[in-house]
């Protein structure tokens, strides 16, 4: 019994050890004239966080604060011994209320802060291989017969009966994004695998591409009917692009981290 207090004695010096010293090295650390040149220059660089926003059973993504990493940026600028703002770190800061803990609400759209689109193609046809010549970004639905490996686009799982098998796949081959798109066959599967639950705002259908573009805005996620055609793909790629938007993947127009200072 005395060895044992002997043993938590010294483990307990150690410990306090360690913090004092640690302590100690944060004061010395605090007081030194770059560390205090960053201290004084970060709140500069800090952007605040949105938060998401929640309409009902909707929900629309916010975007992540940034702020400097004060001890990374340091050490960054350590060497040359002088304050540098590209060399400062910056960390981002999840907002308050965001779609990470609230997976049961629906996403029709991205931020509209950021120029962004996001297409999803029901199937790989001629639609698609627009795209792939174009070498622009989608996402493509896909189950269990059409996934296949290392696909051109991003691939979301669409499968029914066999979900579960594809999402282990997905998740074999690093290519799992956690998203579904969601209709009334799929939602409560993708609930219970805690999936980000998408409805797309815009659907390009053969017959109302006048509708589309008049409609498109920031932001939108738009799924291809395989019957759509490939004029009025192309049409659409356009207004995109003379709207000065960027055609980027599902996952992307979704995710909330901050590219300011990425």
């Amino acid at each position: 019994m005395k060895k044992y207090y002997q043993y938590l004695g010294l483990a307990f010096i150690m410990v306090f050890s360690f913090y004092y010293t640690e302590k100690i090295a944060n004061i010395v650390l605090n007081k030194n004239p770059l560390m205090q040149e960053i201290n004084k220059e970060k709140d500069n660089f800090k952007i605040e966080s949105v938060n998401a926003e929640i309409q009902g059973d909707y929900i629309i993504p916010g975007i992540n604060g940034i702020e400097v990493n004060v001890k990374d940026s340091f050490y960054n600028m350590k060497e040359a011994n002088i304050f540098n703002k590209y060399f400062l770190v910056f960390d981002q800061v999840k907002p308050k209320i965001s779609i990470e803990n609230n997976k049961d609400k629906i996403i029709r759209y991205g931020n509209r802060r950021l120029k962004k689109v996001a297409i999803i193609f029901e199937e790989e046809n001629s639609l698609s291989n627009y795209f792939k010549s174009i070498e622009a970004k989608a996402s493509l639905l896909v189950d269990n017969n059409t996934y296949k490996k290392n696909s051109y686009f991003e691939v979301i799982n669409n499968g029914l009966k066999e979900f579960r098998n594809l999402e282990n796949e997905l998740n074999l081959n690093k290519e799992n994004k956690n998203i579904c798109v969601i209709n009334e066959l799929n939602k409560n599967i993708c609930k219970k695998f805690h999936n980000y639950l998408i409805e797309p705002e815009l659907t390009l259908n053969s017959s109302n591409y006048i509708d589309i573009k008049k409609n498109l805005n920031d932001g939108n996620i738009i799924l291809v009917k395989s019957t759509a055609n490939l004029s009025d793909l192309k049409l659409l790629v356009k207004e995109i692009k003379y709207k000065n938007m960027e055609l980027v993947y599902l996952s992307e127009i979704i995710k909330e981290e901050n590219d300011n200072y990425s």
